[in-house]
């Protein structure tokens, strides 16, 4: 975090957000919200009651266990908010129109996901296993070998969220979660939440997803270090098998580097921190009014209970 943010935080959150498509969602301890710009520029808000808290389920509890599900759970409500974000952008006629084709709608959704997963598969952990496979000098060193194929996977991940930071649409995108961070920044720094006190923030947090997503690469070249495995294939299915207890440490090197400010947690946010300067940009204040709807109904009256 930059010297501004530290010194205006007072306490580290446990709301988390997501930007969506003229929108961003937040999930505090007992509500998540999903605030959204409508075509004719008022505020839709929805709010619905999450576990997130002291009452949690048992299985986000547990250390290692609780990386995995939260993993899942994320995933499968950043998608289905992100496709609820995008449905409100259309117009009246458009939306008369998706409700006659549902069913296409529903199932082109659905291979699109499969698609999305099968092309995420294929990248990052295919794709740099072939590759380090055919370079002699590297393909017989476990430990080089490892270093390699996760360097390639850094270099796949980097270049393509540059790239479709290019596209208009992944830009404003960058700019919601720019200012979700900012509003939360605000947030644990105590203040009002108003355009002015979130406009002066910082864009940047380690506790991004962002931040995990480096960690889970760093930890997979950490893992696969330990595999004596060398053919390409038996990597590939020994890194799928491996990917759970991957993301579960990952996420407890997260939940440690939101905790403390040392060192070690300032090398291991670094990365991430880093990679923001891309996936977030500044928001303009029509922006940051959408992240402060969103954030405020998922602020519980309890603050213990807000605490990271």
């Amino acid at each position: 975090m930059s010297k501004e943010q530290k010194a205006g935080e007072k306490f580290r959150s446990k709301i988390g957000g997501q930007a969506l498509i003229e929108g961003i969602m937040m999930l505090g301890p007992n509500t998540g919200a999903m605030a959204c710009r409508l075509p004719d520029g008022t505020i839709d808000l929805e709010t619905w009651e999450e576990r997130n808290g002291k009452n949690a389920p048992w299985y986000r509890k547990i250390p290692l266990v609780r990386g995995c599900t939260s993993f899942v759970i994320s995933l499968k409500k950043g998608y289905k908010y992100m496709m609820r974000s995008a449905e409100k952008q259309l117009t009246d006629e458009e939306k008369k129109e998706e409700e006659e084709s549902s069913a296409f709608f529903t199932v082109m959704m659905y291979i699109g996901m499969i698609v999305g997963i099968v092309m995420a598969v294929g990248l990052f952990a295919v794709l740099p296993k072939l590759i380090a496979e055919k370079i002699p000098e590297v393909r017989d060193n476990r430990i080089l070998r490892s270093v390699v194929e996760g360097v390639i996977k850094i270099a796949i991940f980097v270049a393509y969220m540059a790239l479709v930071s290019l596209m208009k649409d992944i830009r404003r995108q960058y700019m919601y979660h720019g200012a979700e961070h900012k509003t939360i920044a605000c947030h644990e720094a105590e203040l009002p939440l108003t355009v002015e006190n979130v406009r002066r923030q910082t864009r940047f947090h380690k506790r991004c997803g962002t931040s995990f997503i480096f960690i889970v690469l760093i930890v997979g070249i950490l893992a696969m270090c330990f595999i004596p495995v060398m053919e390409a294939w038996k990597r590939i299915l020994v890194g799928l098998a491996m990917l759970p207890l991957i993301v579960g440490i990952s996420y407890e090197f997260i939940r440690l580097a939101g905790n403390h400010d040392n060192l070690f947690t300032k090398i291991l946010s670094a990365p991430g921190l880093a990679m923001q300067r891309i996936t977030t940009r500044e928001p303009d204040d029509s922006m940051i009014e959408i992240a402060i709807a969103a954030l405020t109904p998922c602020i519980p009256q309890d603050k213990t209970e807000d605490k990271w």
